[in-house]
């Protein structure tokens, strides 16, 4: 294993030195001990059970505990009249996920759904063509192994569901359930009436920062863009994000809405077990689950509906498995027709960005080591209860943007300064006096659209994922533009100190273009294309005259009853940055609708 750990002045015996060796193993081990000690932090006595025997039915079944299916199933339960099984893939979620500055570490592990694209004519040409994505396959899904960044958005994004023909989802209908989640520990802080106390989902900054973080804001002032709370009036600017944290550690969604309610009657846990396909009676009418465990098909039936929240990858596949989708490609693969919806699988796209290193002069940073790991299990403070630079972010406009529109394309995002051992490359890694940082300008509004298939009929292979990132030219373009921006940052004043030297290794591919001219960005875009990892739009939501909608504006799949969409799969466009938050107000969303069509 590489480590990505900040190396400075050493203070005791490095950890960094020795990851994955005995020293790094003993320590994990006394931390995994340590912080089921520690019922502020981690409350082993208020985990979550799986049930070993379950219901022949529920009033309501929940597919996947991730950011939206916790949310859904939380907020179910505290309703005692209804009946609620959650069924979830992975297992619960690991103690040291709960590790700001471990984030990285669990990426391509047990809990990683390890999905790979189908080979792309576009991107990822250095890796066959092949992206790879990251998707969470425990309790809390992707909230469990994500940067925990809360981004909501911008105002413009919702307007524009609403305008697709989506009502009830404008910018001033959804920001009430974003309120309604918050606790915001901050909120004198932030600008006033965007922000919510009480709520269950913890929001706040992490309480260390390191001093490039300051200095990033300060540079993005020189180039025009304020400081300001990118989840209130403006969402153009930078920003020390406010993050799903709480005490220094992460708030996945099973922490925020599951552990509150699981000890309810209500409420059924079941883990480890993998969804195949729903059932429908001849009317189609949802009836119930069938689901596989321990190598054994198993069926629970439904009285009301079933939610499917299993991302942008997995809804479109259940739903497809379960005989909904395109009668043609249904087909091809020998799958039961229940109802033929052209849109499923379709509309997928995601955020696509580019990795820039820069080398720059070391600061005093302490490296990971026993002080400073004690400093983090004392105090939950230091180095351990962030995430380096990748608090910072930053909303910019590109020349193809209109600055007055307050809808910016590009997002700024940072890695280095973790205090990290993970297979993550060399970010934030020290030699002699310098070490190596990333700017990542990120793509908002991406026009490329791709698809999602089934492999075959086995319920249990993985899905065919066709992103098609960047087939549209004007996705290339923007991004090229948010290159050339990061490099004007690392150039202005206050950045000066540290020494920012763009690492001008040509990428493989591109050896034969001018490095910096627009034709090699544009190369190099599609070599090293770097996927931000928020998918949407697989299951779209919309109006009855939109021939790809998959489900209507209370997230109902179209065609067939009792069943329902709530996750980023249901977006038509994806959100102006981070979907973690999105998503929760989506699963509030569907709670609500749901108890408003059941409760009389």
């Amino acid at each position: 294993m590489s480590c990505d750990c900040p190396l400075g002045a050493p203070t005791g015996p490095s950890l960094a030195s020795a990851c994955g060796g005995p020293s790094f193993m003993l320590f994990m081990g006394l931390l995994e001990v340590f912080l089921r000690s520690q019922c502020d932090l981690e409350d082993p006595c208020n985990r979550p059970k799986s049930r070993d025997q379950i219901n022949t039915s529920y009033d309501f079944i929940v597919i996947g505990g991730g950011s939206a299916g916790a949310t859904v199933a939380g907020r179910l339960a505290e309703n005692d009249k209804f009946s609620v099984l959650l069924i979830e893939a992975g297992l619960d979620e690991p103690t040291t996920t709960q590790i700001p500055s471990f984030f990285f570490n669990f990426l391509g592990s047990s809990i990683d759904w390890q999905y790979s694209t189908e080979p792309e004519p576009e991107a990822c040409l250095n890796k066959e063509g092949r992206c790879y994505w990251p998707r969470g396959k425990v309790l809390g899904g992707t909230s469990v192994m994500n940067g925990m960044t809360y981004m909501r958005g911008s105002k413009r994004d919702y307007d524009n569901w609403a305008r697709l023909g989506n009502s009830g989802w404008s910018y001033q209908e959804v920001l009430p359930y974003f309120i309604y989640s918050e606790d915001n520990q901050q909120i004198n802080q932030m600008d006033y009436g965007y922000h919510g106390s009480g709520g269950p989902l913890t929001v706040t900054q992490f309480p260390y920062h390191p001093p490039l973080s300051r200095a990033l804001i300060e540079a993005g002032k020189e180039l025009g863009y304020d400081n300001v709370d990118l989840n209130g009036r403006t969402h153009t600017g930078f920003a020390i994000a406010q993050t799903t944290s709480r005490n220094g550690s992460r708030l996945s969604t099973a922490r925020a809405f599951i552990r509150p309610v699981k000890n309810r009657s209500n409420l059924h846990i079941l883990l480890n077990a993998t969804v195949t396909r729903i059932i429908f009676n001849n009317n189609r009418q949802a009836i119930g689950v069938e689901y596989s465990k321990s190598q054994q098909l198993r069926r629970v039936s439904v009285r009301k509906e079933v939610i499917v929240s299993g991302g942008a990858v997995n809804s479109p596949e259940i739903l497809l498995n379960s005989g909904i989708g395109p009668r043609e490609e249904l087909s091809s693969v020998g799958v039961p027709i229940i109802h033929h919806l052209p849109g499923v699988g379709k509309n997928l796209h995601n955020h696509v960005a580019y990795a820039l290193v820069f080398k720059i002069n070391d600061t005093d940073t302490t490296p990971l080591n026993w002080a400073t790991a004690m400093e983090y299990l004392l105090f939950r403070d230091g180095l351990m209860s962030g995430t380096g630079i990748s608090e910072v972010t930053a909303m910019i406009n590109t020349k193809y943007a209109n600055p007055q529109d307050d809808h910016p394309d590009i997002q700024l995002i940072f890695g280095g300064y973790l205090a990290d051992c993970a297979e993550t490359g060399t970010v934030g890694e020290k030699k002699g006096n310098r070490r190596s940082i990333l700017m990542i300008p990120t793509l908002l509004h991406p026009k490329s659209r791709g698809e999602l298939k089934l492999k075959d009929n086995d319920p249990l292979s993985k899905p065919l994922i066709y992103p098609r990132y960047l087939t549209e030219p004007e996705d290339v373009k923007r991004l090229v533009e948010g290159i050339k921006f990061c490099v004007r940052l690392a150039e202005t004043r206050v950045l000066s100190r540290y020494g920012f030297e763009l690492d001008r290794t040509p990428v493989k591919g591109c050896e034969n273009l001018r490095f910096g001219c627009d034709a090699y960005w544009e190369c190099a875009i599609k070599r090293d294309t770097a996927p931000e990892n928020h998918q949407a739009g697989s299951c779209k939501m919309g109006p009855d005259d939109d021939p790809l909608a998959v489900v209507d504006n209370q997230l109902r799949v179209r065609g067939v009853r009792g069943v329902r969409v709530a996750d980023t799969s249901v977006m038509p466009a994806v959100t102006s940055g981070n979907t973690n938050a999105p998503a929760i107000m989506i699963g509030e969303r569907a709670a609500d609708f749901i108890k408003k069509t059941w409760i009389r």
